[in-house]
């Protein structure tokens, strides 16, 4: 038995080396997202299957024995024909094997040289684990504490004149029972909210939005990985905002005008309401192709970021997604206009070749 999870172990070993080697191709395909579990992928890894000889009946007639004629079956009923040109390449097969999101979290570290967030935000949450360090005189008798009960009963026996040096014997009365017990503590755990953001105006196409989806899922897969809780907002916008759920927020298209302040007043209005500065640390992620309503609107943006949204936020991240219908203008005003600001950082994406290097610039400061 030590023998096979050794092997286990070393087969492990050498997918884990193989999802490494390959992690850059999976960084910018969907392969991950429909084997996604709670707290693990299943990652596909290609494989060939080698030939083998199969054992059958051979009294049939057919190709391989004699001449045969075109249109002969192989193996099987006359039915069985097959249509159409042949294959020259392999079959190739996928091997399935899963990874926990906090190795693959590990991986995604290493590959782009992520640093360890240190958290800002802090929250309070009772627990009632830990050691059993207490005494106390109530309790289930499975936690009785045998010496502290005896020393309670000689202790009274003492006292009220029973004990008898010369015969000596306890016997413990339902008084004199001592339980163990744990004492409920704070045990401070760092919270963090993920904020997405993303235009579903007519603009934006099936293939931004899918850059969009590579890039959240890695996104939240590394920041679950340096929190012990965390919460995740959808918001999408067109001309106005509001919130969704994660499949919503992949699979909505609009096709009204674009008005980007709306996504960031409903933004700023839960940060307000539902997740202060001083106990969550708060990450928000806009992706857009560039296009804003009016001149006027962006000068509304860039007094929301830079008056409200960005003293409040760990980060402010703008990811542009390049578009055949996109002018892109959009983060060159925010360059422009929030230039060294340090807690607001913009990346291009123009394909998904581009999406490792925004994961990069958005988690590459630590913050």
């Amino acid at each position: 038995m030590l023998r096979i999870e050794a092997d286990r172990a070393r087969f492990r070993e050498i997918v884990r080396g193989r999802i490494r080697a390959d992690l850059k191709r999976y960084l910018s395909t969907s392969e991950l997202f429909a084997r996604r579990g709670e707290r693990a992928v299943s990652v596909p890894i290609p494989q060939i299957e080698l030939p083998r000889l199969r054992f059958g009946d051979n009294s049939k007639g057919g190709v391989g024995q004699g001449h045969g004629e075109r249109g002969d079956p192989v193996d099987g009923d006359a039915g069985d024909t097959c249509a159409g040109a042949a294959g020259e390449g392999p079959s190739e097969h996928a091997l399935e094997v899963e990874v926990e999101l906090d190795e693959l979290a590990a991986m995604l570290g290493r590959e782009l040289e992520l640093p360890y967030i240190q958290p800002r935000g802090r929250n309070n949450i009772l627990c009632e684990g830990g050691r059993y360090d207490h005494i106390r005189s109530r309790g289930p008798d499975s936690l009785r504490h045998g010496r502290r009960t005896l020393k309670q009963a000689l202790k009274r026996s003492v006292a009220s004149g029973e004990w008898n040096p010369a015969a000596p014997k306890i016997v413990p009365l339902r008084e004199d029972f001592r339980f163990r017990a744990n004492r409920p503590r704070p045990t401070p755990h760092s919270s963090a909210v993920i904020i997405h953001m993303m235009d579903v105006s007519g603009s934006m196409g099936r293939e931004q939005k899918e850059i969009v989806r590579i890039q959240a899922f890695w996104i939240d897969t590394w920041l679950r990985s340096q929190y012990d809780q965390i919460e995740v907002l959808y918001i999408v916008h067109d001309a106005a905002a509001k919130l969704v759920d994660r499949d919503s927020f992949f699979h909505l298209r609009e096709s009204g005008g674009t008005k980007i302040s709306s996504a960031y007043e409903l933004c700023l209005s839960q940060i307000q309401t539902r997740y202060r500065p001083e106990d969550w640390n708060i990450y928000a992620f806009h992706y857009s192709d560039g296009d804003n309503w009016s001149a006027r609107d962006t000068e509304r943006c860039m007094t929301l970021l830079r008056d409200e949204l960005i003293p409040r936020v760990n980060q402010f991240c703008y990811g542009q997604v390049k578009s055949a219908y996109g002018s892109g203008q959009f983060k060159k005003d925010l360059d422009e206009s929030l230039s060294g600001v340090e807690r607001l950082v913009t990346a291009a994406v123009n394909d998904r070749g581009d999406i490792s290097e925004s994961i990069r610039a958005f988690l590459g400061k630590g913050r």
